[in-house]
């Protein structure tokens, strides 16, 4: 059996009976509700002569139809394309920003106004980032659409989403830190320290697997979002190597878990104001992620090691190798935090 294609790719089948071209070459194509059905697009002599087709179709469906392709066949054919190139949080992003997009699928790219597209960020009923999200998905398919003559005038640039208002962030006071301390054994305060003295994204935390920490030598390995954020090494604070030996000793997949099965932002949420509430703070683990850059730069730590620690891009960070020195540079930036 021949290696499957992945799913919207097309296949090549062969025909019953005695034919002179007995291989039909098939894509994928959408209705105006997403729907998805293959159509045959050509005819082989042999299963070779199809996949080749089939492979120059995908590299270049668009100089057969193009006043007819879709919303639905443009973003298909970009999220191949384009969509990789980007960061994992914004294709996370742009990918649910098309689900609100749902009402004009079927529509002829070509045809779509930017009073739909403003319908569309008007009419999702969330908030700022997302009704900014599809914005700027728009722009991306208006982009790729010119880029392929299918367009001549890009309307997503007559589209405005609210800006996200300006939300002051404050690090956590000596105070709460310490408080925390005191209740250090009660559930949960235990990930509270550990993003205070790690200074991981919300999600680097939440999906970061058990076989990424090195309790030999102490660190962590991992990160999300950038190239600079990628795969980046943060030494663990003596303060909080218990908590990590326990977590780590629990033997599941990912290090912070609930019922041995990986947090959603939802429920951890939920435990980080519950103990929250217990110190009398109004703060976000992003406040957390902020209070370790804070305080490092506070204690006078060296700015290239606190960069590579946060996974910020930096013209003094550059390519990132990690030999024995720089881990134990960062290990000494760290434990800089009291």
């Amino acid at each position: 059996m021949g290696k499957r294609n992945p799913n919207g790719y097309g296949c090549v089948t062969k025909l019953s009976g005695n034919r002179s071209k007995p291989w039909i070459v098939k894509v994928t194509i959408y209705d105006e509700a997403g729907h998805s059905r293959q159509v045959p697009v050509a005819y082989a002599e042999t299963e070779e002569q199809g996949n080749i087709l089939l492979a120059e179709y995908n590299n270049n469906p668009w100089n057969i139809d193009r006043n007819k392709v879709t919303l639905v066949e443009l973003y298909n054919r970009w999220a191949k394309i384009k969509l990789p190139k980007l960061g994992t949080s914004n294709q996370s992003s742009l990918k649910s920003a098309f689900k609100h997009c749902s009402k004009y699928y079927g529509m002829k790219y070509r045809n779509i106004r930017a009073y739909q597209m403003q319908d569309c960020i008007d009419n999702c009923g969330c908030g700022y980032s997302t009704q900014g999200a599809i914005k700027n998905l728009w722009g991306h398919l208006d982009r790729f659409a010119f880029e392929l003559d299918i367009i001549d005038k890009m309307y997503s640039s007559l589209t405005t989403a609210p800006p996200i208002p300006d939300t002051q962030r404050t690090p956590f006071t000596p105070e709460q830190v310490s408080a925390l301390w005191k209740i250090q054994s009660d559930p949960w305060v235990d990930t509270v320290l550990i993003y205070l003295y790690t200074g991981f994204r919300l999600t680097e935390l939440l999906r970061m697997k058990t076989e990424q920490v090195n309790t030999k030598d102490w660190y962590f390995q991992g990160g999300i979002k950038s190239a600079s954020g990628k795969g980046r090494i943060v030494p663990i604070h003596d303060r909080i190597k218990p908590f990590v030996q326990t977590l780590v000793d629990q033997g599941n997949l990912y290090l912070f878990s609930i019922n041995g099965k990986k947090f959603s932002q939802t429920n951890y949420y939920k435990c980080w104001n519950e103990v929250m509430e217990k110190i009398g703070a109004d703060k976000t683990p992003h406040e957390a992620r902020h209070t370790f850059e804070t305080n490092l730069d506070n204690a006078g730590g060296n700015r290239k090691c606190i960069d590579m620690l946060m996974g910020h891009k930096s013209k003094d960070v550059g390519n990132r190798v990690y030999n024995h020195k720089t881990i134990e540079q960062l290990r000494e930036t760290i434990e800089l935090l009291k």
